[in-house]
């Protein structure tokens, strides 16, 4: 990889949480540089330091050490305000829970952070990122009206619409069937390769896994494993 290809750049990254004899190490020196495009997944058992390395990654959560650079940006130069700031329109991210707002319809959930962001058509690349994850139909529904696999439709299409370098997706397939669970991962890997953007998987599932282009794995807060999958 060139200096120019790498999205990612996380160099023995650490992660405490507590003080004194109470201190928990969550990360243990993390070294990890990412491509542009790429799809990655971080697998590990629940426990192993996967999520809290997405959120150091993402700038929701600030390392305790080590050097972070994210799509130009180095993370430990930043106060809260300038995380917020570099993650925006840069870092999209898909959590199991699907985390739509109950109030708004499909649109509005979709839209409403892009007008937060400035963007001048919110409404119109709303309604064409739902038409791309084939919610065309839905768009005037709320999240109760939703199944949960239309309901993590529309967090992918939130979470895509800004045209982000940089897609988080934390477990994404958690609370729905093997059946819609893989008809999400097929959305998922078709948005990132229609958009560019690099994708980071956290799974515990190897056969989830093994569809992205790289495996990342985790053990006790370090990484025990980086190979391409076959």
């Amino acid at each position: 990889m060139t200096q120019t290809d790498i999205v990612i750049r996380a160099r023995n990254v650490t992660l405490a949480l507590g003080q004194g004899s109470t201190q928990v190490q969550i990360l243990r020196g993390i070294d990890l540089e990412v491509a542009r495009g790429e799809s990655l997944a971080l697998l590990g058992p629940s426990g192993s330091g996967k999520s809290s390395l997405m959120a150091v990654l993402a700038g929701l959560e600030r390392a305790s050490g080590g050097s972070i650079e994210v799509a130009g940006k180095d993370f430990g130069a930043l106060d809260e305000d300038g995380l917020a700031l570099a993650r925006r329109g840069r870092i999209g991210i898909v959590l199991q829970s699907f985390h739509l707002l109950p109030t708004m319809t499909a649109l509005e959930n979709v839209a409403v952070p892009l007008e937060l962001a400035g963007v001048d058509d919110a409404f119109d690349r709303a309604r064409v990122e739902l038409e791309s994850v084939g919610l065309g139909h839905r768009t005037g529904h709320y999240p109760v009206q939703l199944s949960g696999g239309e309901q993590q439709r529309v967090a992918i299409a939130r979470a895509i619409a800004p045209r982000p370098a940089i897609l988080f997706a934390d477990e994404p397939t958690g609370n729905l069937d093997a059946a819609t669970g893989s008809s999400i991962m097929d959305l998922l890997f078709e948005r990132q390769r229609d958009t560019g953007a690099t994708l980071i998987v956290i799974t515990h599932d190897q056969a989830l896994g093994v569809r992205c282009s790289r495996i990342v794995e985790m053990r006790d807060g370090a990484i025990v494993a980086d190979r391409v999958a076959a």
